[in-house]
């Protein structure tokens, strides 16, 4: 996507979730996330590329220790349509016996999160837990259900808080939705 054509798609965009709401949702993912896992040295697993707005915001809130790495596994690669999922990176740390938390931008059709989340627990992990900023409402069950959530978002295409449209505008502090998708 050229510069131009990302500025006209912002410019089009429905605004779905503002700047305030999504750090009213921090804060109660963190504070949940801490109840849940204070007490359990997890490593937290960051998706990448979607992730790393989550893992940016959401850390720093979590006030006890923990171990980070990341991963990459998608379907989309910079297109609104998903494929097959393609493992790109694994993480280097080893995961058998530890607590994880896997942190995404979205729950969609969650087909890459179950991926994710059932090779984890097939290399041993003693628990996979996830966190998403956003999950949609598809009217159909997904194969995997996220133990934080963020937000709740309608069926539409949605960039902005790590997610994109064709390579652009992760960097937004709200989510958009693209009109006509």
């Amino acid at each position: 996507m050229t510069r131009d054509e990302a500025i006209q798609v912002l410019a089009e965009a429905d605004l779905i979730v503002a700047a305030a709401d999504i750090e009213r949702a921090l804060y109660h993912m963190a504070a949940a996330i801490s109840d849940r896992l204070a007490e359990a040295h997890p490593l937290v697993l960051t998706v990448m590329n979607g992730g790393f707005f989550l893992a940016g915001q959401l850390l720093p809130r979590l006030r006890f220790p923990l171990e980070c790495d990341y991963l990459q596994a998608t379907r989309y690669r910079n297109t609104t349509q998903g494929h097959d999922i393609e493992w790109r990176v694994a993480p280097r740390e080893a995961v058998a016996g530890r607590t994880l938390l896997v942190l995404d931008d979205i729950l969609d059709e969650g087909i890459t999160l179950a991926a994710i989340k059932a090779r984890l627990l097939a290399d041993g992990a003693k628990e996979c837990l996830t966190a998403v900023l956003a999950r949609k409402k598809l009217g159909r069950p997904q194969p995997v259900t996220a133990d934080f959530v963020g937000v709740t978002l309608p069926n539409r295409y949605v960039f902005g808080c790590g997610m994109d449209v064709r390579g652009a505008w992760r960097n937004l502090s709200e989510i958009r939705a693209v009109k006509g998708l």
